[in-house]
């Protein structure tokens, strides 16, 4: 009777462990998502702690599917010893999302204050060519935001590269889909994206930070409930031992 006790708190053990494992994984594949989608929109905010809690996503994902390989091997062994131990890590991991999810509030409210001040300074860089990393980063984002200039496609009568053409077009990053023969002129405004792309900048990243949020928050509801699920099966092994 004792030995099928453990047996079955075992098989429980290892289960959660291998929850953790897939959690590890999804942690880590978020936090990579974020950090690709962030450099696409580098070069409108220039504070580099924005990217603190996905790194911080990544660091807990390669540290649960490692305290994942040690809880498997002590469950195995009947390690209580090495079953505490996992128990207090995951204990540890745990604050540490909590962790994430403060940041990630904190950075998000920042994302705004970020693009307005950097947004101005990235168009006026803006040279029309694929070489020059603003201009791609500029005509990356119209073409996939759908949006012209900062509030709207007027705004570029007022950069260097708009004066400097003298040829009264915006971008053909601002055209429409589907609009033939579109050279941005603004003598045809209706060819061309109507919203500015200062604000659907600020969403978008404000919404890639609420992935980290999400994922920090789902993650550590999962875990207070394995790691208390654990702490019983530890006490179960336990007693079934002695």
């Amino acid at each position: 009777m004792g030995q099928c006790g453990i047996t079955s708190s075992k098989t429980v053990l290892v289960f959660l462990n291998l929850i953790f494992w897939a959690a590890a994984g999804i942690l880590c594949y978020i936090g990579a998502y974020v950090f690709i989608t962030y450099d696409d929109y580098d070069h409108f905010f220039e504070d580099v702690y924005t990217l603190i809690p996905a790194v911080i996503i990544i660091a807990v994902g390669t540290l649960l599917f490692i305290i994942g390989l040690i809880g498997c091997c002590a469950t195995t062994r009947e390690s209580s010893c090495g079953l505490a131990t996992f128990a207090a890590i995951l204990l540890l991991v745990f604050v540490t999302e909590c962790v994430v999810v403060v940041l990630g509030y904190i950075y998000r409210a920042k994302v705004e204050d970020e693009v307005n001040h950097s947004i101005q300074k990235v168009y006026n860089e803006y040279n029309g060519t694929n070489t020059d990393a603003p201009s791609r980063a500029i005509d990356y984002v119209q073409r996939q935001l759908h949006c012209c200039g900062i509030h709207n496609y007027s705004d570029w009568r007022n950069t260097h590269w708009f004066k400097e053409s003298k040829n009264n077009s915006v971008p053909v990053s601002c055209c429409q889909p589907g609009i033939s023969n579109c050279t941005g002129t603004l003598t045809r405004p209706a060819d061309l994206y109507q919203e500015g792309c200062e604000a659907l900048v600020v969403k978008k990243l404000k919404e890639i930070m609420m992935y980290v949020i999400w994922a920090a928050l789902t993650f550590a509801s999962i875990q207070v409930r394995g790691l208390i699920k654990y702490t019983d099966e530890l006490c179960i092994e336990i007693c079934l031992v002695v």
